[in-house]
Order: C-alpha cells, then structure tokens, then sequence
C-alpha cells in the first residue's frame, strides 16, 4: 500500500531531522515568527469558490507531472496574478520531488498564505512548517488518531497557523468532527490506492455542517467541475496537477475559475 510506504518512510525523514535540528532550537525559530494566519480567511471568501493552487513536480500514481524546468516562485507569482486566494506546497522529498526550502522560495515572492502539504505524523513536522513560515498545514484524518488530530491542532494554532483536516470516507468525518478542526478537506483520492472519484465530495459533504469551511481536493480538470462542486456547497477547491500539466499556467488558472 503506497500510504503505509510514505507513512514509514516519513518517521525515517522525521528521526534524521531530529538528529539534525533539536525539538526546542525548531521551536524557538517557529515561535520567533510571529505567524497570522489570513488562510481561512482567504479560502472562505463569500459569493465565489476559491482556489488554493498547488506546486507539485511528481505524485506516486503519475510520476513526473511537471518536467524540465520546475520553478517554485515562478508558479507561485502566475498563480497569485491569476486570482488564487492561497497556494499549496509539496514538501514531501520522496515521492512528491518537494522540498521544505520551496515554503521559503515561495513566502519570499507572493503575499498569498501558504500551505504545508505533506503526510504530518508528527508534532515535530508543525514546528517545521512554522519555522519556515508555513500558514496553514494539512492533517490527514486516516493516518492520525483521535488525540494526535486535537494535540497537532493545539499546536498549530499557538503558532498561528491554520489546519486543514483531510478526510476521505465516513469514518475520516467523524475524527474531523470531533476534533476542533473549522477547515475540512474532502479528498476526492483514495490515499490507499490513490484512485480518484470527485463524487467523493458529493456524497461526504452531507456528513459536514455548514458552518465549517469545505474545500475539495484532487481530480479537478474542468470548470464545469468546478461549478458542480460550488453548487453543492463547496468553499474552495485545491488543485494542481491539472496546472502543473498546463503549458501556461495562469491561462489555465482562468480557464477553470471564470466565474
């Protein structure tokens, strides 16, 4: 299963990095920057969708989806002109081809909040995503406990950064639910089989109050897509291998969010 392959290979990377940077020198340099947050606000703005456009070179179920050249803040600056109100970043080495130093590259070029985008197992990957001053992470309800959703969420929000809880099935809810999580990720692909169905959405999305903020993830290739997805209730949606794949990205952008 490709998600048990990336789970242990991350507790791997996480025990390098400890050896590398100590918890409490990581700590500090997270505390030290003074994170707030403007990706919640950014995703829930009212009267459209918004979009959360993600800089991924590879996945483990397509490979290299963006080759040749692969520049972070280039992508990053075409998606902020062309209307995104947040963008997503790989951090994942592995299988994804990202890297922690793309949160860097990125924050420095564009005013738009930033996700961290990884497999998170740890309290140790938060105070990574604030030392390079990430604005938001993502937890992925199926690989976390009950605890470890409502202990990584206390620790985002002392430093200021936003949480999206992933889910991807009934029982992923119910963990969202009960945590204090107010972003909900429905992805539409099946982290172990990484199968895509966006009518995940629309079956799961019943399940979720109102008053969270829901976003849809992965499968996303057209506008009338995007519409359908807006139609049911949808806030934002988070796409990016359909742009990663696009020879003019921002055009691509426009393309799937004229509204």
């Amino acid at each position: 299963m490709i998600l048990g392959k990336i789970v242990e290979e991350k507790k791997r990377e996480v025990e390098q990095a400890r050896r590398e940077a100590p918890l409490n020198e990581l700590k500090q340099k997270a505390e030290a920057q003074a994170i707030r947050s403007a990706f919640k606000r950014n995703i829930s703005r009212k009267g459209h969708i918004n979009l959360i456009a993600e800089i991924k070179r590879r996945s483990p179920s397509r490979g290299v989806i963006r080759p040749g050249e692969f520049d972070p803040a280039r992508i990053a600056l075409a998606y902020q002109a062309a209307g995104a109100g947040a963008i997503s970043v790989l951090t994942d080495e592995r299988f994804f081809d990202g890297k922690l130093e793309y949160l860097d590259i990125v924050k420095e070029r564009v005013t738009l909040p930033v996700l961290r985008k990884d497999f998170i197992i740890d309290e140790y990957q938060i105070y990574e995503a604030g030392a390079h001053g990430a604005d938001a992470i993502l937890l992925i309800a199926h690989i976390l406990t009950q605890d470890e959703l409502g202990r990584y969420h206390g620790i985002a929000k002392e430093l200021g950064i936003d949480v999206m809880v992933e889910v991807n099935n009934e029982e992923d809810i119910e963990k969202a639910l009960a945590s204090p999580a107010s972003i909900i990720g429905i992805n539409n692909r099946d982290l172990t089989n990484f199968d895509v169905d966006i009518s995940t959405t629309q079956r799961l999305i019943r399940l979720i109050p109102e008053t969270k903020v829901i976003v849809s993830e992965s499968g996303i290739e057209s506008y009338e897509q995007v519409m359908f997805l807006k139609s049911l209730g949808v806030n934002a949606v988070l796409i990016g291998e359909t742009f990663m794949r696009a020879e003019n990205i921002g055009d691509k952008v426009r393309e799937l969010m004229r509204e």
